[in-house]
């Protein structure tokens, strides 16, 4: 086998290993914005400069 740790009782060992590493994942990245290095996602970016451009056109072309 090459599974390492103690056998899963429900036979399935390599889930527990997922769940562990989106659990250190989840930790990493709460450490990571604890500490100021959190970025602000793309999409959310991209979303309020359609926001803006929008809310600006239909300022021009509405009033």
């Amino acid at each position: 086998m090459t599974t390492s740790g103690p056998s899963d009782p429900t036979g399935r060992p390599e889930r527990q290993n997922w769940v562990e590493r989106r659990r250190e994942k989840i930790r990493a990245e709460v450490d990571r914005n604890r500490r100021g290095d959190y970025t602000v996602p793309t999409w959310v970016l991209a979303l309020a400069l359609a926001l803006i451009v929008g809310g600006w056109l239909a300022l021009i072309f509405l009033a």
